[in-house]
């Protein structure tokens, strides 16, 4: 792999918090060491299967997941932080999985313990795939990172015996998960073997699902199951309804939806398939133009944790799945990867300053499974808003986020740059210096910045010998009026602008720089006149972080403030002793005059007194890091 080092002030942060607080108190939660909480039973359960331990399994089917997904984040975090303790904790894992393994390859600790003579009988529900996907997942980045190949060497045993349980022969199963996500691994498993059977049996699950005879209705049939599935629309749940390359639009649980759509990019790329970028286009455009949050949320409904449809994206009771956000990124990198435009990078860099790190507090002990965008204490205690939470929580019976949220901020630093023979490619801003292969050299690579607080990058170029190659830097889409220098001359950016990048081709020679001024303005963004909820309400935006009101900042009944479109009233200001140091806004705004209505009135004739407050605004990752309260993303205009 390229070498890249974080210098980052804001993603340095988080992965020290990662290494040092994250990992090791995901670990213990997964050893059941964690006081008051839910317990895991996650490693136990491996324990059980190895015959290490007795008992019964305990947890989600998918409990094996969690396991898999911390240890691809301390893999990642090794790549920042050599930690030999670690590592070793992480080897003894591995022995472990390797010992609860079958002869036959096969790795899944409930189907060993609770139910040995029923594997594969419901692929629908029970996640076998999906666990299989995450660990083979965290066994190719541990590879990669520590040249160690006994991980790789389990998964690629249980990934052949997956091939030949698999496949179109007539002696095989001719099915796909219900929880799309080994289409992903798979695919990194044959970058990193060459293995084409890999390859091939991610592109039969794609291939194959939503075809008919329905595969689901046949599992179902031969198992005997009379039962309802809980959500109505099954197969839509399942994005199974039609095959994948007719599908129109975002439907059914939406972090299946979005992996798939992530796999649907992968293959085509690796196989040049035309009917698979087109459908990948269309389904990429229906989710983040009728279908996304402000924030980068997704999934909007909290029944089957779905997609509903175009342009409902309520407020209040908002889904939006940390896990969600977490997929939109991996979707987004492969959609650059397959064509570089600033629209894919935009959406990624907005998911990863807004909608999932929100989801962890900024000490990392405790988490959000559901991102909303506004919080009313009191009304979490109707049914209608019960799976929005108040206050972030130390565990989940159903703990599928928080480890994913580790393995993200641990693997930000792949998220930074590509490249295509002699094309390197910068898309997102963030201090780093870095090695990197281009046009058969290394080009050392140096970002200075301190987004997103500023937007001032500097970048120095280094290669190795003077020579021709083309770096391009995405321009925000946020940013009305950038600036551009090379070498301290002033570049004209419309004459090498394509697809919000500047496409920058010279002979690079030692000593070079870039210099990219991206101005951050205050900006009162507005909802498509769809978003009904929205109507009359603006939110807050500076460069790519997405602002909120906190009641500890403004009082209660936020709902009750007014802010003045027609004036630029808020001034912005790096406050190094707010919630870890911070670029807050503050100014002039309205809140109505409730003192007006009577106490028995709960109607009358107009009365609208707006007095002038003084409003501060934080950015939206980091509420409910005091004192807990409301919360507001989108504010009445005036």
């Amino acid at each position: 792999m390229d070498k890249i080092t974080m210098k980052d002030s804001f993603w340095n942060n988080y992965l020290q918090l990662v290494k040092e607080e994250v990992i090791p108190y995901q670990w213990e939660a997964l050893n059941d060491r964690i006081p008051n909480t839910e317990p895991s039973r996650a490693i136990k359960n491996f324990k059980i299967a190895a015959g290490e331990a007795e008992g019964k399994f305990y947890g989600m089917v998918f409990q094996d997941s969690d396991v898999a997904k911390w240890l691809e984040a301390v893999a990642y975090s090794l790549e920042h932080f050599p930690d030999q303790k670690l590592e070793e904790t992480a080897d003894e894992l591995i022995n472990l999985l390797e010992k609860a393994q079958l002869d036959d390859g096969y790795l899944n600790t409930y189907y060993t313990v609770a139910e040995p003579n029923n594997r594969w009988t419901n692929v629908r529900d029970n996640h076998e795939l999906y666990c299989a996907g995450h660990l083979i997942e965290a066994a190719v980045t541990y590879y990669r990172v520590t040249g160690k190949d006994k991980f790789l060497n389990v998964m690629c045993k249980y990934a052949d015996y997956i091939v030949d349980t698999f496949g179109e022969e007539d002696s095989k199963i001719h099915g796909y998960p219900g929880h799309q996500e080994i289409e992903l691994a798979l695919v990194k498993l044959y970058d990193v073997t060459g293995i084409e059977k890999y390859l091939n049996l991610s592109k039969y699950f794609i291939d194959e699902r939503g075809r008919q005879p329905h595969y689901f209705d046949i599992e179902k049939e031969a198992r005997n199951d009379k039962n309802a599935f809980f959500y109505p629309k099954e197969y839509e749940y399942h994005q199974a309804h039609q095959p994948v390359r007719g599908q129109e639009k975002a439907v059914g649980h939406s972090v299946r939806a979005i992996y798939m759509y992530s796999a649907m990019a992968d293959l085509a790329l690796k196989t040049n398939d035309e009917s698979l970028i087109e459908a990948s286009k269309r389904l990429w455009n229906n989710v983040t133009s009728q279908q996304m949050y402000i924030t980068g949320g997704v999934g909007s409904e909290e029944f089957g944790e779905s997609f509903s449809f175009d342009y409902d994206l309520p407020n209040d009771i908002s889904y939006t799945e940390t896990c969600a956000s977490i997929a939109l990124v991996f979707w987004a990198k492969r959609m650059l990867d397959l064509h570089v435009n600033r629209k894919y990078a935009d959406v990624m860099e907005k998911a990863l300053y807004n909608g999932t790190i929100s989801g962890m507090s900024l000490d990392g002990k405790s988490f959000f499974y559901v991102n909303p965008l506004e919080v009313f204490p009191k009304a979490t205690e109707r049914h209608s808003h019960h799976h929005v939470k108040p206050v972030r929580q130390k565990w989940f019976n159903c703990a599928c986020c928080p480890p994913n949220l580790a393995r993200l901020i641990s693997s930000i630093h792949h998220y930074i740059y590509s490249k295509r023979e002699d094309q390197l490619f910068i898309h997102l801003y963030c201090g780093n210096e870095s090695s990197i292969e281009v046009n058969n050299q290394i080009v050392d690579i140096e970002q200075k910045t301190d987004y997103p607080w500023d937007g001032k990058v500097s970048v120095f170029i280094n290669p190795t010998y003077q020579s021709e190659f083309t770096i391009a830097l995405r321009l925000p889409g946020w940013c009305d009026n950038p600036f551009l220098n090379v070498n301290g001359e002033e570049m004209d950016i419309q004459s090498i602008e394509q697809g919000g990048y500047v496409y920058i081709n010279r002979t690079w020679k030692k000593g070079d720089s870039i210099e990219l001024l991206l101005p951050m303005s205050v900006k009162q963004m507005k909802a498509h006149p769809l978003v009904r909820q929205n109507i009359g309400k603006v939110a807050l935006q500076r460069g790519p972080i997405i602002y909120c009101l906190e009641e500890i900042d403004n009082g209660e009944n936020l709902q009750q403030i007014f802010v003045d479109t027609n004036k630029n009233y808020l001034d912005a200001e790096f406050d190094s002793e707010l919630l870890g140091g911070v670029v807050k806004l503050f100014g002039t705004a309205y809140r109505l005059d409730s003192s007006l209505w009577k106490e028995d009135c709960l109607y009358a004739e107009s009365k609208m007194n707006l007095t002038p407050i003084e409003v501060k605004a934080i950015p939206y990752y980091s509420w409910c890091n005091r004192k807990p309260g409301e919360m507001l993303v989108w504010i009445n205009e005036k």
